[in-house]
């Protein structure tokens, strides 16, 4: 949530879904190699390539900040269709694939959940720590762990509803009162969602997806979070 409200001042919404790709790609080109996926060096080759285009795209800011929205759009599909590509000749690559945008977050074990939570809280108190100070290859970096520690366990495409999504129905408020709306919103979807992929059988990260922006919509009914919305402010004009 303190990370999608960021992406969201700064711009670059799609940030996420490509260092989420990137890292995707990682663990693509290490089991292309051969790598077990249960071996700690998937991990490593993740997160080598989410902090390589992290690194990139910090360079890029610096050198054409006006273009850095299609910028990251490019990576983004650059790195989407590398992993295509490493995987075309692979008899289970779509079932890869799969686990990879939509996760499978019905098998995360607490052996997988204990490494990340720790992580999850580090990166927390940088957050508060530099909260005045985060930009450059600080932001970049710590974007690029956040995502790199998600995206095997949820998916890419739950990693990006789960920070922007949050972020963007709470843009008007402001202090603790968006972190707990943010976050309610975030367990709201999370639980409906995992709720009617049991009932219905259903992938449960592609229906997280959608309960997320349905806890959303629903939010904007709460009265102090329509108000705060910056499109109640502007006035029509004909």
């Amino acid at each position: 949530m303190p990370l999608g409200q960021r992406v969201l001042a700064r711009g670059i919404i799609f940030i996420d879904l490509a260092i989420a790709q990137i890292a995707a790609l990682g663990v693509i080109l290490a089991q292309f190699l051969g790598i077990d996926e249960q071996s700690a060096m998937v991990q490593v080759a993740a997160a080598a390539a989410a902090l390589s285009g992290a690194a990139l795209l910090n360079w890029t800011d610096r050198r054409w900040p006006d273009y850095q929205e299609p910028l990251i759009g490019t990576l983004f599909v650059l790195a989407a269709t590398g992993g295509l590509l490493l995987l075309a000749n692979n008899p289970q690559g779509g079932e890869h694939l799969k686990d990879l945008l939509v996760g499978q977050i019905l098998w995360v074990s607490y052996a997988q959940l204990l490494p990340v939570a720790v992580l999850s809280m580090i990166m927390i108190g940088v957050l508060w720590w530099q909260r005045e100070r985060m930009a450059g290859w600080m932001f970049y970096g710590l974007f690029a762990l956040a995502v790199m520690a998600s995206v095997q366990l949820v998916g890419v495409y739950l990693v990006f509803a789960s920070l922007i999504v949050p972020a963007l129905a709470t843009v008007g408020m402001t202090g603790r009162a968006r972190l707990v709306a943010g976050y309610l919103i975030g367990a709201l979807g999370y639980a409906s969602g995992l709720a009617l992929s049991a009932v219905f059988d259903l992938p449960s990260g592609a229906l997280i997806v959608w309960t997320l922006c349905a806890a959303a919509v629903l939010a904007q009914c709460v009265p102090h979070i329509r108000r705060s919305h910056p499109a109640q402010h502007q006035k029509p004009s004909f």
